[in-house]
């Protein structure tokens, strides 16, 4: 256990600590509150359930006569009171375990179910001091670094002159990164990304781990020299206004939250048109590899080169492909594999090569009605950028790897990018649809793995949903005469069949 102590002047200040836990929290969490009558635990129980509502009107009935009340939100929220709890053990019938494994569970008065609380809650003791409250915290070191966390960004908030500003939970992603909506009187809601650096994983070659072989970004360095690059040519990535770059903090631009799909989840044409059309332009700017950023730092944008082209690719044959046939590939079949890879990377010696976005797609593009041409599409989580084949991009669009793209709009984007690049001068169109195949299939193999890696390991299966996608649009890839190996490959090893790769 872990502790800390905090004085809260008034209970603004309750409500402000309530609201900040809720960012910290997460399902499993049972949160504990002791102390007397008035010292606070109401207040901070009624703030941190309207700010995980994110309804500041929400009715917060004490759960005093009830029990329990119960709120479907965000996280599922159970507000308990064990006051009038006869013995500890009536719990059960209060459906806690139930409660706690679907959400987070605030406990009022937890002396009086304490044995049949768990060990490892969160105990917030709230006590009269002078006009305020004195509030001891005390929780098992993960939880205790979540909730130090979410004090951390409070007080680079209060640091940089947003000390009376609101929070409150906006999105998270596929890695550890949040995201928060900060709302300030008078002033444009502003974006706060929550990107601590990465932890190492296990080496897996030459001495570095998973992040490091594939240019993955460890710190929010890279999101910031890119988001200058991207500005300096004119397009609508997020400005930066204040910046922990150690603590891995910033507060951005938002940028809005309409994107480039229907209500309905499906394409919307024009702005995927207008999405490529940006691509086009931006592959027609000088390639840049050196940003710097202030304070003497520079960011050196990596190539996507042999290893991290190799490292993706190898999410398949590790991760697919044993979930897939239920044993691990053979020797014979990693060496025959990789080899395929090694031919297909020195074939895109001759690619054309720029700023490579990498998650270039549906959820990292936002549509800005209110502006005009390319300053329409607004463009999010490109921190992973490198330097590698244009055509990455573009297949990363026109394979959207979370909305089904039919064959008739992904050629129709496709000819809209050939149209612009040609337009502005000499365009080699045979070499970037040979790479546009390529990049796919890298691309393809990469997420079929990534979507078991993200069931197996991180407990996230509703990524599974993407698996037929992926392979409709792998084996559309695995088409052009170049991947013929790779195809030939993908059906012996049983991943595909023979009929879906013609």
């Amino acid at each position: 256990m872990k502790h800390l102590q905090r004085f809260l002047k008034d209970e603004a200040a309750t409500i402000e600590l309530g609201e900040d836990l809720a960012l910290a929290l997460k399902a499993g969490d049972c949160v504990a509150l002791s102390g007397d009558l008035g010292a606070g635990k109401s207040t901070f129980a009624r703030a941190l359930i309207r700010a995980v509502a994110d309804d500041e009107a929400l009715e917060v009935p004490s759960p005093t006569f009830t029990l329990v009340q119960n709120y479907d939100l965000r996280i599922p929220v159970a507000h308990f009171d064990l006051y009038r709890l006869a013995d500890a053990w009536e719990l059960d019938e209060l459906g806690f375990d139930e409660a706690l494994s679907e959400g987070i569970c605030l406990v009022e008065w937890p002396e009086k179910g304490d044995e049949a609380l768990p060990s490892d809650r969160i105990t917030l003791v709230f006590a009269h001091h002078d006009d305020g409250r004195q509030l001891a915290i005390s929780a098992p070191d993960a939880s205790f670094e979540r909730i130090s966390r979410s004090l951390a960004i409070r007080s680079f908030l209060s640091q940089n002159g947003y000390a009376t500003a609101r929070r409150r939970h906006l999105s998270g992603d596929a890695s550890i990164r949040a995201y928060e909506r900060i709302d300030t009187d008078g002033e444009p809601a502003k974006v706060l990304m929550d990107a601590p650096r990465h932890k190492p994983g296990p080496i897996l070659q030459d001495g570095k781990y998973y992040q490091q072989l594939a240019h993955l970004a460890e710190d929010v360095v890279p999101f910031v020299g890119i988001s200058k690059l991207l500005r300096g040519h004119g397009f609508a990535a997020p400005a930066i206004y204040a910046r922990d770059l150690d603590k891995g903090i910033l507060l951005i631009e938002d940028l809005g939250s309409e994107g480039i799909l229907d209500a309905d989840g499906r394409p919307v044409v024009e702005r995927y048109l207008e999405s490529v059309r940006l691509l086009a332009r931006l592959h027609g700017e000088p390639l840049t590899r050196e940003i710097a950023i202030g304070d003497g730092l520079i960011h050196r944008i990596p190539d996507f080169d042999r290893t991290a082209i190799k490292i993706e690719a190898s999410l398949l044959i590790d991760w697919y492909l044993p979930w897939k046939r239920g044993e691990a590939a053979s020797d014979s079949e990693r060496k025959e594999y990789f080899a395929i890879w090694d031919q297909l990377i020195d074939v895109l010696a001759s690619a054309e090569k720029n700023l490579l976005l990498r998650d270039f797609h549906s959820p990292n593009i936002l549509w800005r009605p209110d502006r005009e041409g390319l300053g329409r599409v607004g463009i999010i989580d490109f921190q992973d950028a490198m330097i590698g084949p244009t055509a990455y991009d573009v297949a990363s669009l026109t394979q959207d790897a979370r909305v089904t793209i039919d064959q008739d709009l992904a050629d129709r984007l496709i000819d809209a990018y050939l149209s612009e690049r040609k337009a502005s001068g000499p365009f080699d169109e045979a070499t970037f649809l040979r790479d546009w195949h390529l990049m796919s299939a890298q691309r393809n193999c990469k997420l079929a793995g990534i979507w078991v890696r993200l069931m197996q390991r991180d407990g996230k299966p509703g990524y599974m949903k993407h698996m037929p996608r992926t392979f409709a649009y792998l084996s559309r890839a695995l088409g052009h005469e170049v991947l013929t190996p790779l195809r030939d490959w993908c059906i012996k090893a049983g991943i595909l069949a023979s009929e879906s790769a013609n």
